[in-house]
């Protein structure tokens, strides 16, 4: 199969061949867990899935690893070398404060690590309900940034200081040397003379006081005063937020470069763009991805997000009816997350979600939960496979699967079943992210009512009711259907 990605790095579209096929090793940038992630966050996550989905589906192996940054990350990350405050921090003292006014999401708000657990357990929570495969992996494949710390990230930069692309400062801090990596700016477009000086303000007026080139990055940050601080050759501190995607990609996927590597467009730069200049930096490889893969921005009915506009909407708040007035399936909204090109701004709306809550109903009244999948060289298969090889078209690969149900025959609910490994919207998930078993429930309520325990019958009915069924009684026997949006 010919499949090509736009990389993000050569600005065009190329053919994809794995390193080592059929292994794939691709690296996600993943949650900052000092919040819940909120749907713009999970638009990227989501086009990770159904990217990892499609390759195992065209027969590849794919090894996938999405990070959990739980320190470095600052508030003014749109500086490459950081700014503000570490979110963290930031997390905790908010955390502190909702406690005193008698909210209190955890007992020990203080805690950065307490703070980063809860936030990292709910994103889990909503990965599963949204069907990520990487949250039925965790924790093996969801690494820690604090785990690494020690292990990855310091010998890497001790490696970089040694390799003349990273220096130590009159402050002690450990900067990369942007003029040392004439590559620097390839992914991004950005030349050294365009990036501005004084990045995380380490400007004294007008004179650069640590650095030797306003470009330069942090690695490593000495402060005694952190949250969060380690042990180092340049004293007691932390470990800047690029250096961790590098140094964590590298020690778990075991391999100095790799196939892919994912993001939202706001990573690019800086945090892609330093992540290259570290990697190869550190490894003397030409390159640390050989694809780069940029998801864009997610709009709410047509504006940016923003919780000052008020419409800053987390997963809970759309799963809970919050944003719309009814609750949500999971379903529906990673329909609604995954239905527009990645490479293309998604507009979410009231109206978006009602369509495909539609498209998902009409998907699962097609299908059968129990029935054999479809050969993967199924005519039908190769087209809906065929859109997905031109850059994950998954507009072009929906009008196949929706052109194809017009033809209702036996093939077809094989079809659906397999289309659904891309898809994974056809079968329902219970409030713990797995796969419910709603006919089990119906059988049980049709056996309880065939033995004439009415009162085991309408408990069953009933539970399915609550977890947002509308049950019916027809001449086959109960049938359940989850009531989408």
């Amino acid at each position: 199969m010919d499949i090509r990605f736009y990389n993000t790095l050569t600005h065009r579209k190329e053919r994809f061949e794995p390193i080592d096929a059929p292994n794939v090793y691709m690296y996600n940038c993943g949650p900052t867990v000092y919040d819940y992630a909120h749907i713009g966050n999970f638009r990227s996550f989501v086009f990770a899935d159904v990217l990892r989905r499609f390759l195992e589906l065209a027969d590849y192996k794919v090894t996938q690893v999405m990070n959990i940054t739980d320190v470095g990350h600052m508030t003014d990350d749109q500086l490459a070398d950081g700014g503000g405050e570490d979110k963290m921090a930031a997390a905790a003292a908010r955390l502190k404060e909702s406690k005193k006014q008698g909210v209190a999401l955890i007992d020990n708000p203080d805690d950065p690590y307490a703070v980063a657990e809860f936030f990292t357990k709910a994103f889990i929570e909503d990965a599963g309900k949204l069907g990520m495969k990487i949250a039925d992996e965790y924790p093996a494949q969801m690494p820690r940034a604090t785990d690494h710390v020690e292990k990855s990230m310091i010998p890497m930069i001790q490696a970089l200081v040694k390799n003349d692309h990273a220096y130590v400062a009159d402050d002690s801090a450990v900067y990369f040397s942007v003029q040392s990596f004439p590559e620097y700016g390839k992914l991004s477009g950005n030349s050294l003379d365009q990036l501005k000086g004084g990045a995380g303000g380490r400007v004294q007026g007008q004179h650069q006081v640590h650095k030797r080139h306003p470009a330069d990055f942090l690695l490593w940050k000495p402060d005694a005063t952190h949250l969060m601080k380690w042990d180092s050759p340049w004293g007691q501190g932390y470990p800047g937020w690029h250096i961790e995607c590098s140094a964590m990609a590298r020690a778990t996927l075991g391999r100095d470069v790799i196939d892919i590597h994912t993001g939202g467009e706001d990573n690019i730069f800086p945090h892609h763009e330093c992540e290259i200049a570290q990697s190869c930096g550190a490894t003397g490889q030409s390159h640390f991805a050989r694809f780069w893969l940029h998801s864009r921005f997610l709009l709410v009915e047509g504006e940016k997000m923003s919780k000052s506009k008020g419409n800053f909407h987390t997963v809970r708040d759309v799963l809970e009816g919050k944003v719309t007035g009814r609750r949500v399936d999971p379903a529906v909204l990673r329909f609604e997350l995954l239905k527009g090109h990645y490479r293309s701004n998604i507009n979410f709306t009231a109206k978006g979600l009602t369509d495909s809550a539609s498209a998902v109903r009409r998907l699962r009244e097609a299908s059968v939960p129990d029935a054999e999948p479809a050969p993967v060289d199924h005519p039908d298969m190769l087209a809906f496979l065929e859109q997905l090889a031109d850059d994950l078209n998954i507009a072009g690969a929906l009008a196949v699967v929706f052109e194809r149900m017009k033809k209702v025959d036996d093939e077809l609910p094989g079809i659906l079943k397999r289309v659904d490994d891309v898809l994974g919207v056809m079968q329902a998930r219970g409030a713990d992210g797995h796969l419910s078993d709603v006919q089990m429930f119906c059988q049980q309520l049709d056996a309880a009512r065939g033995d004439k325990d009415f009162e085991k019958a309408d408990g069953i009915r009933q539970q399915l009711i609550d977890a947002g069924y509308d049950v019916k009684t027809t001449k086959d026997g109960t049938v359940a259907s989850k009531r989408l949006a």
